[in-house]
């Protein structure tokens, strides 16, 4: 497979980002991906490292060095 193939296959080759300010002052993304729930990517401390993350994911999915496999989120703290 090229590598044209693997982007235009990979799930975020047309996500859209949104930089979002947060209340205490840190900032957060919301990657939207067509046909699916946008997703929130938080915990930058400033707008600068909320922005290289979008360029580095970006480049990421340009170069197919991020996975589409879905993330293993099992060490995240779970509500209640």
């Amino acid at each position: 497979m090229v590598l044209s193939s693997l982007m235009a296959d990979h799930p975020h080759v047309n996500a859209t980002y949104n930089l979002i300010a947060l209340a205490d002052n840190s900032f957060a993304v919301e990657v939207a991906i067509p046909e699916t729930k946008p997703t929130k990517v938080s915990g930058f401390d400033t707008q600068a490292k909320a922005d290289a993350w979008i360029e580095r994911h970006k480049k990421q999915i340009a170069t197919g060095t991020l996975s589409s496999a879905r993330p293993n989120w099992s060490q995240r703290r779970k509500p209640g």
